[in-house]
């Protein structure tokens, strides 16, 4: 890439910023606009000061099993909520000034303002003070994201009816919780509350819990949440919601009530697509909202590329960040596409869950797809943590390990982990997929001792019914 490219990023979430960064490695010269915060929703709203106040409650559920293991407290563990807000505002501050760093670091200029493409190679900026900028530049990447929804019939206001940025700011444990929807940002919050002492409630849709999970996931964490204390209600809609001087009154579509202090709306996103000058330049959207481009990132507009959330690819961080390196690479010349088949994920309940590939229930469809018998075509290895040596010395026995492979090739299709660090544990599978490794050679690797990758190894192993620390199977899974 030429020194006097020019590249404009509107957006510095987890996507724009790393790509303004591995454009500027490039040798571009590089202009980010950014009318928020460095480092995005999830930098600042989102997956690290979630996970910052969660940590604490893990803490607190291993102090709960401490006189078990053998240590005695002085007195019972209490929560200051204020006190966990204060640090988790205190590591997001820390974060988001070493992007800023890195991006001086790196010769890249910050401009704070709303940023509206005039044309497709101009960026028109509004400053805090209301004064004009015009950038110019060869290319654009737009990387605004997703917001969160506005429901006509749960309209937020900050106290009542929340978003989970505000419920990350409470700086009081509520007395109740009702959380509309059971994906994955109501269960991590209703975890996060449970463990505070708040009577949660979830309210889904759908008949499951997590119901893009794999069904055993998902029934093993609606199980677990219970065991907090947590109320699960699922296949039903809120019909209505009545405001109290303190509480909310909300009626299901069966006539039961729920009563509440506090309902946090998390339903989804939508794409921030709107406003930013998008359909005056001819960028294609489609029907949810979402920028189309092709598998390089690009936009149907030459020169106009969008990276992260916006695109509704795969609405995670680090899905954005590898976009937004994909894309000023291939503005630079190169050639690069992104597998979405590949995509580790974690979700940060109590216990975790990492997750890679196809459920079971995907594998199995996909095999009758293609003509197959699904029950002969997919194999299923499983594993308990309470099996491991590590997980019984360190008293995290609870959950599992699953694996979904081709039966012919013993090629790996999915695993799935509900258990202690397995959004960590998760990428060795992940990693054995990308480079097409088979399940064979997973089950081959000489694993440490005592460690919690070692209930992936005998996971694998037990697809074929050779898993050492399992009692044999009397028939094929």
């Amino acid at each position: 890439m030429s020194d006097q490219t020019h590249i404009a990023i509107l957006g510095a979430g987890p996507g724009g910023y790393v790509a303004a960064i591995r454009a500027a490695q490039l040798g571009a010269r590089v202009t980010v606009v950014e009318r928020e915060k460095l480092g995005g929703v999830c930098l600042n709203w989102g997956c690290i000061p979630s996970k910052a106040l969660l940590s604490v409650v893990e803490l607190g559920d291993k102090l709960k099993k401490a006189e078990d293991l053998g240590l005695m407290l002085q007195a019972p563990a209490t929560y200051d909520l204020a006190r966990m807000v204060a640090r988790k505002e205190k590591v997001v501050a820390s974060l988001v000034k070493g992007i800023g760093t890195l991006l001086k670091g790196w010769g890249i200029e910050q401009v704070t303002g709303q940023g509206i493409l005039k044309d497709a190679r101009t960026i028109a900026v509004t400053l805090p003070d209301g004064a004009q900028r015009e950038i110019h530049a060869d290319a654009l990447v737009i990387a605004t994201g997703s917001s969160w929804p506005n429901l006509p019939q749960f309209p937020i206001d900050g106290r009542q009816i929340v978003t989970s940025q505000q419920m990350l700011d409470m700086t009081q444990v509520p007395a109740s919780l009702a959380i509309l929807g059971g994906g994955v940002e109501g269960c991590e919050f209703a975890a996060l509350y449970s463990g505070l002492g708040t009577a949660v409630t979830i309210l889904e849709l759908m008949p499951r819990l997590l119901p893009l999970e794999d069904e055993e996931i998902s029934s093993t964490m609606e199980r677990e949440l219970k065991k907090r204390g947590v109320t699960v209600i699922t296949g039903t809609t809120v019909e209505t919601c009545e405001r109290l001087p303190e509480s909310l009154m909300l009626s299901l579509k069966d006539g039961s009530m729920v009563a509440t202090e506090k309902l946090l709306v998390s339903v989804g996103r939508g794409f921030n697509s709107r406003g930013i000058g998008l359909e005056q330049v001819g960028v294609v959207l489609g029907p949810r909202g979402d920028v189309l481009v092709d598998e390089h990132l690009r936009t149907n507009v030459p020169g106009i590329y969008a990276i992260g959330d916006v695109t509704g690819k795969a609405m995670l961080a680090h899905v954005a960040s590898t976009q937004g390196q994909v894309a000023v690479e291939n503005i630079a010349g190169h050639q690069r596409t992104i597998d979405y088949a590949v995509i580790p994920a974690g979700i940060f309940t109590l216990p975790e869950i990492g997750r890679v590939g196809l459920t079971e229930q995907q594998a199995r469809a996909r095999a009758e797809q293609n003509g197959k018998d699904p029950n002969q075509a997919v194999k299923v290895g499983r594993f308990r943590y309470g099996a491991l040596g590590k997980a019984q010395a360190t008293g995290e026995t609870t959950g599992f390990y699953k694996v979904i492979a081709d039966a012919e090739s013993d090629r790996i299709l999915g695993m799935h982990i509900l258990g202690a660090h397995a959004a960590d544990l998760i990428h060795e599978p992940a990693l054995a997929m990308q480079v097409g490794a088979t399940a064979g050679h997973v089950a081959r690797l000489i694993h440490a001792h005592p460690t919690l990758a070692e209930g992936v190894m005998e996971a694998m192993e037990d697809l074929d019914g050779a898993a050492i620390h399992q009692l044999r199977k009397t028939g094929k899974g």
